[in-house]
């Protein structure tokens, strides 16, 4: 009784502390996405989803809406509540995604105490990704993904395969691009199982050819007379036998020295698996119950074989020495398992080197290896506490924790840190008018038609220019100008970048797409050549921005 109080407690105490924290994570700022989110959820409550663009003004551009359901949410709250409901709704999310971390690693690791802490660690890594953008709804399904499938396997219990059944349909129409990823999940899970499998039979063909080769002695037993041959090859069968019983044996002794070899991995075979793979293969049929059509199945596939993916930071290779939270992480893995005397589960190493893996192929991965990998670390790390301490020790930390003093000093940390990040981040304003032409937009609606002018506009800032109501030459939506979603003639994509790098004549291109007006960063390389050109007028600049008439020739 006196141990469930201390737990409870405990938990009330790591619920709110956790919930603290992340409130400070939270950063204020907006990023670019959510930008075009508004405008994608306001468009499709008033007109639907007919997969077609309306907000660039190239024409015949088709759009997928890969993350519909999330527009319509953010937009409904962008309308009751503006800006600022957009932020309580991003640090709710990230308190949601916080504290299912903790609920999921304790569950799993039966050690509330560990789990608090890895919790605030892996949040404050994640930072980065507690923002107005699906993936943070996705984190949290894929969470809760781990915490069925372990309960499910544990109980097969038909709950459980229900909600393994409902998230990739959530998945489906809120973040149509990491559809595919839900099923990684599973494959740990599964490889663990077929290696158990092919452990466990290993020595089956052995046992056949003894099974045949006793037949074979048995057979010539029974002859009265057997003939020099057969005297010899009866010998050889005999051998035979024994060498291979003797190797059976062997194989026996070496496995029952092995359950004692504390760096041995752990490979444990659950007959559930095979319930698990079955409901795998219905999940595969969830991408369907959508009204963007194939797009589950198929976005993915596109974006990782069209041309956008070697430009944008997010998408590329991970530059482990560039990434603090990385080299953390990474280096938490290896010291634990290669220098403790830690038991790993085969299951959980394979979850680890294939998020490791995934995460050096495209940086944007690192999320996936923050909070999923940092379930699996929280399992290890509860293991490798429990070799060195025993149950009482870690209760009797609770115990003081969770007593007036304890929580006084708890809560203060807590509340000092989040002060200092609330301090740090206290300029920063919703909209960043460093990185986003608030006013330049002011001047385009107050002084341009913004239905008949033809704008070249910067990627980083496109969506802004949309949720303004501008018309745009390109957005962060990179997948509407790469020619895998659209089979035009023109590589929108490509072509920005060969503009913004100058490496093309710029009034070539211009010419080309019939562009009248540009606005570009006042500092970047194009304001400087088109402040010299004299088919260029500038219009309008401030210490961020530019705009300029192109004179049609």
């Amino acid at each position: 009784m006196k141990k469930n109080k201390i737990n409870l407690k405990f938990n009330i105490l790591a619920i709110i502390c956790i919930s603290i924290f992340i409130i400070g994570l939270t950063e204020r700022t907006l990023q670019n996405d959510t930008y075009y989110t508004i405008t994608l959820g306001k468009y499709i409550l008033n007109n639907g989803i007919d997969m077609m663009e309306h907000f660039s003004w190239h024409e015949g551009l088709i759009y997928t809406y890969p993350h519909w359901l999330y527009d319509i949410f953010i937009y409904i709250i962008y309308n009751v509540s503006g800006f600022n409901g957009i932020y309580i709704s991003s640090i709710i999310l990230g308190i949601v995604l916080g504290l299912s971390i903790y609920f999921v690693t304790s569950k799993l690791s039966k050690n509330n105490l560990i789990s608090f802490f890895v919790t605030l660690l892996i949040m404050y890594f994640g930072q980065y990704y507690i923002t107005a953008r699906a993936q943070l709804v996705t984190f949290i399904l894929f969470v809760w993904t781990i915490y069925f499938i372990e309960m499910f396997l544990n109980t097969k219990k038909k709950r459980y395969a229900l909600a393994l059944i409902l998230i990739p349909i959530a998945i489906a129409n809120i973040h149509a691009a990491v559809f595919p990823f839900y099923f990684i999940l599973f494959l740990p899970y599964i490889g663990e199982y077929i290696i158990a499998i092919a452990k466990e039979n290993s020595d089956f063909l052995t046992l056949l050819l003894i099974k045949a080769d006793k037949k074979k002695v048995n057979k010539l037993l029974k002859k009265d007379t057997r003939t020099e041959k057969e005297e010899n090859n009866l010998k050889l069968i005999i051998n035979r036998i024994e060498v291979n019983e003797k190797r059976i044996e062997n194989k026996k002794i070496k496995k029952e020295k092995n359950k004692n070899n504390e760096y041995k991995i752990l490979i444990t075979k659950r007959d559930n698996v095979k319930w698990l793979i079955l409901i795998m293969i219905l999940c595969a049929f969830t991408g369907l119950i959508t009204p963007i059509g194939d797009t589950p199945y198929t976005y993915l596939l596109h974006t990782m074989q069209g041309n956008t993916t070697n430009n944008i930071a997010e998408h590329l290779p991970l530059v482990l020495s560039e990434n603090r939270e990385a080299i953390i992480t990474f280096s938490l893995y290896f010291i634990i398992i290669t220098f403790t005397k830690v038991k790993v589960k085969l299951g959980d190493l394979f979850m680890t080197l294939g998020l490791m893996t995934l995460t050096f192929i495209t940086r944007r991965q690192l999320s996936m290896f923050l909070f999923i990998g940092g379930i699996v670390l929280n399992n290890i790390l509860c293991d490798l506490i429990r070799m060195y301490c025993n149950e009482n020790d870690i209760e009797e930390v609770k115990s003081y924790i969770t007593k007036f003093v304890g929580q006084l000093i708890s809560y203060g940390v807590i509340i000092t840190i989040t002060i200092l990040l609330l301090l740090k981040n206290k300029d920063h304003k919703i909209v960043n008018t460093d990185s986003y032409p608030e006013e330049a937009c002011n001047y385009i609606i107050d002084s341009l038609d913004v239905n008949q002018i033809k704008l070249y506009n910067d990627y980083n800032y496109g969506s802004y220019l949309m949720y303004r109501g501008i018309p745009v030459f390109i957005d962060s939506r990179a997948d509407v100008y790469d020619p895998q979603f659209n089979k035009l003639e023109d590589d929108i994509f490509q072509d920005y970048i060969k503009i913004n790098g100058l490496n093309c004549y710029y009034e070539t291109k211009f010419e080309h797409y019939g562009i009248t007006h540009v606005m570009t960063y006042a500092n970047s390389r194009l304001s400087i050549y088109l402040s010299k050109d004299s088919n260029y007028i500038e219009l309008y600049k401030d210490k961020n921005f530019v705009i300029y008439e192109r004179l049609i020739k």
